[in-house]
């Protein structure tokens, strides 16, 4: 006996729901998730201002350690020129 054409086990599509209410709610989830991501965008962007803002606090912090410890540096040079020290000595001292 020949076989009949066509697959009989295929699943049976599922007519109960209307397309109008998939339509609906797809969109709302749709809604749903862009408001979502404009929450998180938001949300990262305020964290990159704190970045920002703590990034130049640190940036200050270390601008005026080094205003005070310039002077500090020259007179300790200024002191090994004066003891007719080489360049490498004055390296070495530094360090």
């Amino acid at each position: 006996m020949p076989r009949t054409k066509g697959n009989k086990n295929r699943p049976k599509t599922n007519t109960t729901k209307d397309y109008a209410s998939q339509i609906a709610e797809r969109q709302e989830s749709i809604v749903s998730l862009t408001a979502e991501i404009a929450s998180i965008t938001a949300n990262i962007d305020t964290l990159k201002a704190d970045l920002k803002e703590k990034k130049a606090k640190a940036d200050a912090k270390v601008a005026e350690e080094a205003k005070k410890l310039k002077p500090r540096v020259w007179f300790v040079v200024e002191r090994l020129l004066a003891s007719v020290m080489s360049a490498d000595e004055i390296l070495e001292k530094l360090k």
